[in-house]
This record gives structure tokens, C-alpha cells and sequence, in this order.
């Protein structure tokens, strides 16, 4: 488990003889080996004997498991017990479904299921529509994957991708009070994963498609699109973009360039990789070259990744070729979404001056940010303890949040667009600067300024089926 600080800890339960070890004794062996002791709780105690909980942090898991090393190896002290403070939080799951009203009585059973919920369900027969004022439609969303693709752990398959989906679940109640529920398909076949979707879309107003791999990932979204009147939304690509583009908008205030003259290159083009691409096209980027494991990818050539065949027709205007190194040069941005370590000081050094430098890779970014910090105009990673996260925990909740309040049918490039500038907006001009260009995933401010650019696009792009009420006040159409 990752602490406030960044690091992780641990729960020891430690039976101590008194007469042979003292507690001091016990504290200083813990921080020789480089834990810090955060917490100490008596369980038990005895004339000559006690029974401790000590939480312990470290830095890095191979100092907890030195310290859990030498707390078998002290004598007068008895290892009982090593709680991981992450799997204690996991026990049984992380979510739960309650009731909104209780029922307490027969009147109240009579009401809520049968015989009178016959009314309710004849209600929605006649007027299809009606789902979304009688029933949880209106403010739900299925947070489905195969576990072709969890964070950077790869196909692990549906059982072990759970724990993630019940995440994003927390996230989503959390902090835009959507109720999300995760469904983690047995079956990585796309037209079973299309088809067991569109038969579950009817008790959902939207659909987060999360961790599945590319290139299936496109066509997934793009079916559903099509086939369904209900948002879907595939966060590792369209999260990740939004989130991106935010941060770009205001680096690019702080080094003084403007969006449509920057160069910009990005490596890695996954899942991700093309999303962010499509936003900065339609933000107004006109030299965007991508690079992937081929080197920069130009029309003039064919690959067998269909994806990447469009990528190139509409990318890299100056058919520049080559490595990553070889088409750095003189760019204004770059972009990492591949693998840590593929960038080298000296292609920084070749970039425009005062470049932006996102390294997104995780847990290892493309370069380490103390290595180039005096070369870039603003740095940005993918991790919490660095400056300027780019979490595409930033979006999500807020652009659901907009779409079931409106009951769009889609969520359009208008919209993450909107999403994008509303994120960044959070950050006042006086707050500025190359540490601090995109805002904290606990700003209240995010969820509620999404919310209302993202309607306002939708109902703009005439996507809504509904105007809320603070909008048809204020004579929004």
C-alpha cells in the first residue's frame, strides 16, 4: 500500500517477551533497516509478555521485507501476523448496493416490488423513456473490461481485474455521485464483448469501457457507438486524452507558444496514443508526428496495424522519418505512452527551447524529470509524486456526471474538448507555473466545471435528450 508520503506499509503483530527485548530496542532494529514505525496499538498485554500492532512504512517493498526479516530473526520477539494494508482494505470487496428507502412495513413492501410496482413497470412499457425517471438508469454506468489490459499488468484476465473495476466504482460515487458497478466479462472475443454490452445497456445510462487491450479496443468502442443510444466511453483512450490536452493547455501558457505552432511528437501509439493524437488534431495541432516501435509512421508506408494506416494518413505532415531521436529535433512537445527509459537527455537537448515534456509511462517514465529539469519548460508524468499528474481520474467522473444529467446519446469530440478546457481552467492564472499546470483529482471544482461545459457542448452538438433545470433557466437553448 502506497502511504500519504509515497510509500508503503505494512501491519505487524508482534508478540514481545519483556524481560528480553525492550521496545527501544525493537523501534531501532524497524528503522535500521529502513522502515519508519507510523503506528503502534496494544493488543494485549501479560506480566512479562504484550502483543503489539506496529504499522510500518518504507520507501520500497524490499525494506519492509528486510524489517519483516529481522523481526523473525530477534529473539524475545514472536512474528505473529504481517497484514498488507491494501489487501485489509479489499477483504470482501471494496463496494456495496443499498437500499434508498427502507422498507419496513407491508405498505412499503406492496409499493416497492409487488403488487404495485406492476404500475411502475407498465409506466415504462408504454413510454420506453420513463426508464430514466423510475429506475436507476438515469444516474448509472457499467464499468466493463475483459482484463485483457489492467494498468500495467496485462492480460491477467476478468477475476483478477475486479479489484480495479470496483475502484473506478469508488471514484465514480465519490466524486461526481454516480452509481457505477463493474462487470468483468469472462470472454475476450469481441463480438461476444459487443453483444453481452448491448444486452446489459438497457439498466444503464452509460457504458466505461476500461482495460481492454488494442487494437480491439477501437473497434469495440466504435460498435457500440454506433448500435447503442447510450454514451460509450473508453477511458484508457478518451481519460488519458482529455486529461492530456488539459495539461497541454496551460504548459503551452507557460512557455509562451501557441497550439497551432507547436511541433509534436508522440511515442506510443496504443489505445491511448491515437486518442490523444485525434483531440490535438481537432484542438488545432498541425505538425503532429507519431512514433512507435517502426520509428515515425508516414503514409508513404503499410502496416499491418490497420489503426496505425490511418494514424499515418492523417498525421505528419513533412513525412519526416526515422527514430524517435531523429524527428525530436527542433519539437516543441513531446508525449510518452510507451515504456520507461526510451528517452535520452540529448533528445531533449535537440528539442525547440523550453520544451514540454510529458512522460506518461508508469511506473517507469520515459525519462526521469530530474534529469532534464533544467532543460524543460514544464514536465509532467503519469505518477503521484511528481508534479503535474496526469490522471485521467480527472475526467471521468465529470463527463459521465454531464452525460447522465443531459441523457446524451453520445460523448462527442466537442465535449472532451470542453472537458479539457474546463480542467484547465481549475488553475487560476496567478497559480500558473511549471510545477503546477493541472489540478489535484480532489479539487471539488473539477467535477462541478466539467459538468456544466460538458452540457453545454452536448446541447450545443444537439447529443441531449434533456436540459436540466439550471439550464432551461437560464435560456441555454
Amino acid at each position: 500500500m502506497k502511504d500519504s508520503l509515497g510509500g508503503k506499509s505494512i501491519i505487524l503483530r508482534l508478540e514481545l517477551q519483556t524481560d528480553t527485548i525492550h521496545f527501544g530496542q525493537l523501534i531501532t532494529v524497524i528503522t535500521e533497516n529502513g522502515g519508519d514505525v507510523i503506528a503502534i496499538d496494544v493488543i494485549q498485554t501479560g506480566p512479562n509478555w504484550t502483543v503489539r500492532d506496529i504499522t510500518v512504512s518504507a520507501l520500497e517493498q524490499a525494506q519492509l521485507e528486510a524489517v519483516t526479516g529481522a523481526m523473525k530473526a530477534l529473539p524475545g520477539v514472536r512474528l505473529v501476523h504481517v497484514s498488507d494494508r491494501t489487501f485489509l482494505l479489499h477483504l470482501g470487496g471494496k463496494i456495496e448496493m443499498k437500499p434508498k428507502v427502507p422498507i419496513q412495513n407491508r405498505d412499503d413492501l406492496s409499493r416497492v416490488y409487488t403488487p404495485d410496482v406492476a404500475r411502475v413497470c407498465l409506466a415504462i412499457h408504454d413510454k420506453q423513456e420513463n426508464a430514466y425517471k423510475l429506475t436507476i438508469k438515469r444516474n448509472t454506468v457499467a464499468v466493463v473490461s475483459d482484463g485483457s489490459a489492467v494498468l500495467g499488468l496485462g492480460n491477467i484476465g476478468p477475476y483478477a481485474a475486479m479489484p480495479v473495476m470496483e475502484g473506478k466504482a469508488m471514484l465514480f460515487k465519490q466524486l461526481a455521485d454516480v452509481d457505477a458497478f463493474p462487470i468483468c466479462l469472462d470472454t475476450q472475443s469481441m463480438e461476444e464483448i459487443i453483444t453481452t454490452i448491448k444486452h446489459l445497456a438497457p439498466a444503464f445510462g452509460g457504458i466505461n469501457l476500461e482495460d481492454i487491450s488494442s487494437p480491439r479496443c477501437f473497434e469495440i468502442e466504435e460498435r457500440l457507438r454506433s448500435e447503442l443510444d447510450i454514451p460509450v466511453f473508453h477511458d484508457d483512450q478518451h481519460g488519458t486524452a482529455v486529461v492530456l490536452y488539459a495539461g497541454l493547455i496551460n504548459a503551452l501558457k507557460v512557455v509562451g507558444k501557441q497550439i497551432d505552432e507547436v511541433k509534436v511528437v508522440i511515442c506510443g501509439i496504443g489505445a491511448a496514443g491515437v486518442a490523444c493524437s485525434k483531440i490535438l488534431l481537432a484542438a488545432g495541432v498541425k505538425q503532429l508526428i507519431g512514433v512507435d516501435r517502426e520509428g515515425a509512421l508516414v503514409s508513404s508506408s503499410s502496416y499491418t496495424n490497420p489503426i496505425w494506416n490511418w494514424y499515418a494518413q492523417q498525421t505528419n505532415p513533412n513525412q519526416l522519418t526515422g527514430s524517435l531521436s531523429d524527428v525530436l529535433d527542433g519539437a516543441d512537445v513531446f508525449i510518452g505512452l510507451s515504456a520507461g527509459g526510451i528517452l535520452k537527455r540529448s533528445d531533449v537537448e535537440r528539442m525547440a527551447l523550453r520544451p514540454v515534456v510529458f512522460v506518461m509511462a508508469n511506473p517507469t517514465p520515459e525519462i526521469h524529470p530530474d534529469e532534464i529539469e533544467d532543460l524543460a519548460g514544464v514536465i509532467a508524468t503519469g505518477r503521484s509524486d511528481f508534479p503535474n499528474q496526469i490522471n485521467n481520474v480527472l475526467c471521468f467522473p465529470g463527463i459521465f456526471r454531464a452525460a447522465l444529467d443531459c441523457q446524451a446519446t453520445t460523448i462527442n469530440e466537442e465535449m472532451k474538448l470542453a472537458a479539457s478546457a474546463a480542467i484547465a481552467s481549475v488553475v487560476a492564472p496567478q497559480e500558473l507555473n511549471k510545477l503546477y499546470i493541472i489540478p489535484s483529482v480532489f479539487n471539488q471544482e473539477v467535477v462541478r466545471l466539467i459538468r456544466r461545459a460538458v452540457i453545454e457542448a452536448a446541447i450545443r452538438t444537439g447529443v441531449a435528450r434533456r436540459m436540466p433545470r439550471e439550464f432551461r433557466l437560464e435560456g441555454a437553448l
